[in-house]
């Protein structure tokens, strides 16, 4: 007979490169980066419908608000294992890290993208121009360091690579500092990204404004979301590479998930009932149509994860996972795009080029993790079968 015995030290996948699916990616890459190239030549107007009453567009809802939400699978897992020491996660650490690091530096690029005067950027960590009471201030400055820290997480991929370990080991010494960032950063400016709806005051719709519930809210769906994108993620590095899932690991993830989510929609429907908002969401409209969306796909999980039996099924772990994906997606662009009037005579749709440049660049981050799994020891290696 045969018997497994499974080692977490991480191995570089290998393999052609060059595939349908990478060249895919890369041509939308590619489309993505002469938009850019475009933007920055003539200018926001050239390529956005954003104005003076939505200068909040797609860019920064989605790859900020939204991509550094999806992003948090490397946080979560920071607090898991590094914090709460759970040791047995650490198989999924490394490949949450990545996604984290690729999605929060397209979501720092993203900044860029959507800011009117860039050459100007430096000036947010420059003093004398620095405006420390502002909440977007906190939030660009830890995103900035978050990205920083993240990539000496990942270092010693590298350095295992290149074969520098003595090099990782004198890093490693100090690895519990950055990882202690990496804890705090995240949990401030995922909680400001709710906060900065507190100062929108009553332009955002009251089903999303709750005031200074907000940032609570945004840093558990934060949590929630990280939690769905290493499911996620685990589940389609599975399916793609023909590898065995992390079942047990993900079930016993799944269990966090339903706590977490059952805090989080205790917090989110009681404050609609405290604040009278719910009344709000009874008569027919395409906000109240988007607010019932997020509702439900938050809701739904909560049934899915109950019965410990489920959560142990991959189809309906990986399926719940997809669905607080899109809950947390709605509410983010509830609260920022659809629940957001400025007023009469303000409208926003994304331009074309808009939506083009937000799926090259997450194309982009598909094609980098798939070029790095294949190159850095970034998955856990495959069990062995020994006979005896």
């Amino acid at each position: 007979m045969t018997e497994h015995t499974t080692t977490h030290a991480p191995v570089a996948l290998g393999g052609k490169l060059v595939t349908p699916v990478t060249l895919f990616l890369a041509v939308l890459s590619l489309i993505a980066g002469v938009i850019a190239l475009v933007r920055f030549i003539l200018g926001l107007g050239a390529v956005t419908n954003m104005s003076d009453g939505y200068s909040l567009g797609i860019w920064i809802v989605y790859d900020v608000v939204i991509g550094s939400g999806l992003a948090c699978g490397g946080y979560v897992m920071a607090l898991l294992v590094y914090i709460f020491n759970k040791g047995e996660y650490h198989p999924l650490v490394r490949p949450a890290l990545l996604a984290s690091l690729m999605g929060y530096t397209l979501a720092g690029v993203s900044v860029m993208m959507d800011m009117g005067r860039y050459w100007n950027a430096w000036h947010i960590f420059w003093p004398g121009y620095a405006q420390f009471n502002s909440v977007l201030f906190e939030v660009a400055t830890c995103i900035t360091f978050y990205i920083l820290v993240m990539w000496i997480e990942f270092s010693p991929a590298f350095l295992d690579k290149l074969g520098l370990g003595w090099v990782k080991k004198k890093l490693s010494k100090w690895m519990f500092f950055f990882i202690a960032l990496g804890v705090v950063l995240p949990s401030m400016h995922q909680s400001s990204l709710g906060s900065m709806l507190v100062i929108f005051g009553g332009k955002v719709n009251p089903l999303w404004q709750s005031g200074y519930m907000l940032p609570l809210e945004y840093l558990l769906t934060a949590i929630l979301l990280g939690f769905s994108a290493v499911v996620v993620e685990a589940t389609l590095v599975s399916v793609g590479f023909k590898r065995p899932l992390e079942t047990p690991l993900l079930t016993k993830l799944a269990k966090l998930m339903w706590g977490v989510l059952l805090v989080y929609l205790a917090v989110r429907i009681g404050g609609l009932v405290q604040r009278g908002a719910i009344g709000n969401a009874t008569y027919f409209s395409s906000e109240n149509l988007s607010f019932w969306i997020e509702m439900t796909s938050f809701l739904l999980p909560l049934l899915i994860l109950a019965r410990p039996s489920d959560r142990r099924n991959p189809g309906k772990l990986f399926g719940a996972a997809v669905l607080l994906i899109l809950g947390g997606f709605m509410l983010r662009v509830n609260g920022y795009l659809v629940g957001f009037h400025n007023g009469e005579g303000w409208h926003y749709f994304p331009a074309l080029p808009e939506l083009t440049l937000t799926i090259g660049l997450i194309a982009f981050e598909l094609l980098a993790y798939i070029v790095l799994v294949k190159y850095l020891p970034v998955l856990p290696a495959l069990p062995k079968q020994t006979s005896r």
